[in-house]
């Protein structure tokens, strides 16, 4: 049995007030934890920016394709992409990337979806954990 593992990482932070839209883009994925500290160059959020611009053209990018655009090594890129695969944003198809939705909104209402479903799993499971320890 395969289990699917993704994790939804939420940081809340305060939007800036007034930003372009690169900055809106980063206060965006720096709210889903896209960046680990060790990411001084914003190497995953170049990324991102790449796939979003490779959604509005509609193709889907190998790893070698990004690491051109973005003058990033193929190890650096594959190592992002599983991160971004492993909060459930990026899809693979072969050999090719592309984010797993139309648009941010729809990856938000995705998000949203998952965490639901993961909290009324969590609250059942803390009901039957209750009744057997007698709470």
């Amino acid at each position: 049995m395969l289990i699917r593992k993704e994790r939804i990482t939420i940081i809340r932070t305060r939007k800036p007030k007034e930003t372009d839209l690169n900055g809106e883009l980063l206060w965006f994925c720096d709210s889903l934890g896209l960046f680990g500290t060790r990411d001084k160059d914003k190497s995953c959020f170049r990324l991102f920016v790449t796939l979003l611009k490779s959604l509005k053209k509609g193709e889907d990018l190998s790893s070698d394709e990004i690491a051109e655009k973005v003058h990033l090594s193929r190890g650096t890129v594959i190592h992002h992409m599983h991160k971004l695969m492993g909060s459930g944003l990026v899809d693979m198809h072969g050999n090719r990337y592309s984010l797993k939705h139309d648009s941010l909104s729809e990856i938000i209402d995705e998000m949203e979806r998952d965490i639901t479903r993961t909290m009324e799993k969590l609250k059942k499971s803390a009901d039957e954990i209750d009744k057997k320890l007698e709470l």
